[in-house]
């Protein structure tokens, strides 16, 4: 298993003494190749300060880590990444081919590639037919789709996207998530920093949740947003008979939705078969989730708690 970014016990502190600023403390992750990672954290919590770290931008006071194989900052693995900042700004008299034509001379992309590359990228994110209008006229949407064509121009095996979807109506931020759902189709990697939990949510294959600049949580979305050991029962006959006949292990009911809690799964074969042996007739059984956003808001909590 390849592994496209890695860091590990990364630190990173602005200033001294008592003001000083610790940004990052101690973060050690893993982003696998192929994959779509999101870094959730609330404002300030550091993920920023961590990608600038992985580009270069700025120096670590410890740790270290490698991108695509190579060290944080290497001018090679630059080449072969892709960054759309938040809040980027292009200058408005320049039409959308020029901005990407601009970006891809800076690459070292040289003619007739840089031509295909422009027409490719712009293809991608659906923004052929605003080629030649001016920045200026384009919607917030349209503006983060360019960001997006732009760091997509030099045909990078990781992108890096900070807040790609900040902004952006429900519209666009569908239309974005389709393209970075082909992009992993395509085999890149994309690594996600976002506050927009349900974006994320829907999209990325693992997640990690930062604090006060340290990972609380990492694994996949399934991993977080299971509920232990609680399952969504939907019978097609609810009535008190069933209820009763699950007796202690019956969590909830609403209608035919109930909620039911096992703490093996002979625990919950039984659980089915007093439900049938009542009558029940079950629809459907599925292990009972949680939201990204709820468990994003507990685990956030409980870190308040921590560092106060």
């Amino acid at each position: 298993m390849d592994i496209a970014l890695a860091s590990n016990n990364i630190i990173k502190t602005f200033g001294s003494g008592p003001k000083a600023v610790h940004a990052l403390r101690g973060v050690s992750l893993s982003v696998t190749s192929g994959e779509i990672f999101g870094l959730l954290g609330k404002n300030g919590a550091g993920k920023t300060t961590f990608i600038k770290c992985v580009l270069g931008i700025v120096f670590l006071n410890g740790g270290d880590g490698t991108v695509l194989g190579y060290p944080f900052g290497s001018s090679y693995a630059k080449g072969r990444l892709g960054y759309l900042p938040e809040n980027h700004r292009y200058p408005l008299y320049l039409t959308g081919e020029q901005v990407l034509a601009y970006f891809g001379k800076l690459s070292g992309i040289g003619q007739p590639l840089l031509e295909k590359r422009i027409e490719e990228t712009l293809q991608i994110v659906g923004m052929t037919e605003w080629r030649k209008t001016k920045v200026r006229k384009y919607s917030k949407g349209m503006m983060q789709r360019l960001g997006l064509a732009q760091a997509l121009i030099n045909d990078p095996a990781l992108i890096i996207l900070d807040e790609p979807t900040d902004g952006v109506d429900p519209v666009g931020r569908k239309e974005i998530r389709e393209v970075l759902l082909h992009l992993k189709a395509e085999g890149k990697t994309i690594f996600l920093n976002s506050h927009l939990l349900s974006e994320v949510e829907r999209i990325s294959d693992r997640v990690a949740i930062m604090d006060h600049g340290a990972i609380i949580k990492e694994g996949s979305v399934d991993e977080l947003t299971r509920t232990e050991n609680i399952y969504e029962v939907r019978v097609s006959n609810p009535g008190s008979e069933i209820l009763a006949a699950l007796g202690a292990s019956l969590v909830k009911a609403e209608g035919p939705a109930l909620e039911i809690r096992c703490g093996s799964p002979e625990d919950l074969n039984h659980a089915l078969d007093l439900l049938r042996s009542a009558g029940g007739v079950i629809e459907t059984l599925t292990p009972k989730k949680s939201s990204l956003e709820d468990v994003f808001v507990e685990l956030i909590k409980g870190s308040a708690i921590t560092h106060e």
